[in-house]
Order: structure tokens, then C-alpha cells, then sequence
């Protein structure tokens, strides 16, 4: 099978040399021995229709899903059209905007940042989960999935993040707002590039920072999203 990276962002330039694009911290998560498409949809490329792949991923980006940026409404419509068509997973953005193209609503949160490893609860077990256990993974964002679309249900998040995990009713469809792709030195370098202790204060830069030492669960999601792609 092909799998579509839809690409809607990139990293910082100055960490690519050290830590690659987006397409290859995901072909690293999901496994290099799989044959992978992609497309810069930022850039106004999309499939000619969703049978191109048999699944597809959205990328994150610094953009918002709400955002009025040309390439964005026809990245909804293709996704609408896929729903059920193509196995789809979104991260980050991927998630916020497979929230709103289905009908749910994203917001840029009154919370603030949600940086550093957090951990999510999970609140019932899938076929391509290896167990409804909690996972810590790295996060990277202030937008916020805040109302669900017709049918989809939460199926893992925290109090700062409810809506952490979602899948989409009966369709071949899940996103998250975590990043698992994200190792703990990219996490890390991005905090220091993107924020200043002047953005986040003192100590939440630093206790954000700190937390990226302790253990994560990036394989263990990044199986998860393999196996709901590939359907193994």
C-alpha cells in the first residue's frame, strides 16, 4: 500500500539539518520499509482523489485550522471526500482541521501553550491499540479541538487537553493532538527556538524542557498509527 503524507507545514530551517522535515520524522515513526507519497499542500498540492493512497496523514503546521489561508478549504474538501474512502490520521493541525472539515470546532485555547510531555488517558481500547493504557508523548500547541463532530467520540486526552485523541464515528479515521514524531531533543531544541522564557515565564520553560527527559511512548503510538493505516 502507499501511504499520502499530506504535508502543511515544517520544521524551523535552522533544526532540519540536525533532525530532518516533518516527511521524515513521520517515515521514521511508521517505518521506512513502506512505500510513502507526498504532497505539499501548503504549497496548494493535494491527491487528484482519494483513491492516489490507500491512507493518508496531515501534518502539523504553525498555521490554525481556522486560519484564511488559500490552501486550507481545499484540504478540508478533499478530506470530506476521502472520509471512508482512505484510511485518514491527522497530528496536531492534521487533527484540529479533521475536527473542523467534519463538523467539529477548534479554537485557539484561553489555556494557553500545551508544551512539554504531557500524558493521556485513554479511555477505551481500539483494534489498532495494543492496550487502553495511558501514553506520554511530546505536545506542541495552543489550538484546541473544543467541540466534537457529529459521531466522533474522544478517546483519549488529559484536563488540559480533553479532546486529545479522537476517532471519527464508524470511518477509517482517528487524529491526535500529541506529536509523536517529535524525539525529546526536537521537542526540546523546538521550545528553545520558538519560545523564549519571556513567552512561556521562567520556570513553565523550564519545568516544559525538564519534563522531555522523562520516558515517552512515541514507538508505541507510532505503532498505533502504523497499524490503523496499514490495517495490520
Amino acid at each position: 500500500m502507499t501511504i499520502g503524507i499530506l504535508v502543511t507545514g515544517e520544521p524551523p530551517k535552522s533544526l532540519e539539518p540536525r533532525f530532518g522535515d516533518y516527511i521524515d520524522m513521520f517515515e521514521g515513526l511508521i517505518g521506512r520499509d513502506l512505500d510513502y507519497a507526498t504532497f505539499d499542500v501548503a504549497g496548494g498540492e493535494l491527491p487528484a482523489s482519494a483513491s492516489v493512497c490507500e491512507g493518508y496523514l496531515v501534518t502539523g503546521s504553525a498555521a490554525g485550522a481556522y486560519d484564511d489561508l488559500a490552501w486550507i478549504p481545499p484540504l478540508e474538501d478533499f478530506l470530506r471526500a476521502a472520509k471512508g474512502k482512505a484510511r485518514l490520521v491527522g497530528v496536531c493541525f492534521g487533527h484540529q482541521l479533521m475536527a473542523q472539515a467534519f463538523g467539529g470546532k477548534v479554537v485557539k485555547s484561553p489555556k494557553g501553550w500545551g508544551v512539554g510531555l504531557h500524558r493521556y488517558a485513554i479511555g477505551e481500547g481500539e483494534a489498532w491499540m495494543d492496550a487502553p493504557a495511558p501514553i506520554a508523548v511530546p505536545v506542541s500547541h495552543q489550538d484546541q479541538v473544543v467541540a466534537l463532530p457529529p459521531g466522533a467520540r474522544a478517546i483519549g486526552g488529559n484536563a488540559f487537553t480533553p479532546m486529545g485523541v479522537i476517532a471519527y464515528g464508524d470511518q477509517p479515521a482517528i487524529s491526535m493532538q500529541c506529536h509523536p514524531e517529535f524525539s525529546a531533543d526536537f521537542a526540546k531544541a523546538l521550545l528553545e527556538t520558538r519560545w523564549s522564557a519571556k513567552v512561556l515565564g521562567d520556570e513553565a520553560a523550564r519545568e516544559a524542557i525538564a519534563s522531555l527527559d522523562a520516558p515517552n511512548d512515541n514507538r508505541r503510538v507510532g505503532g498505533w498509527i502504523r497499524r490503523f493505516l496499514t490495517g495490520a
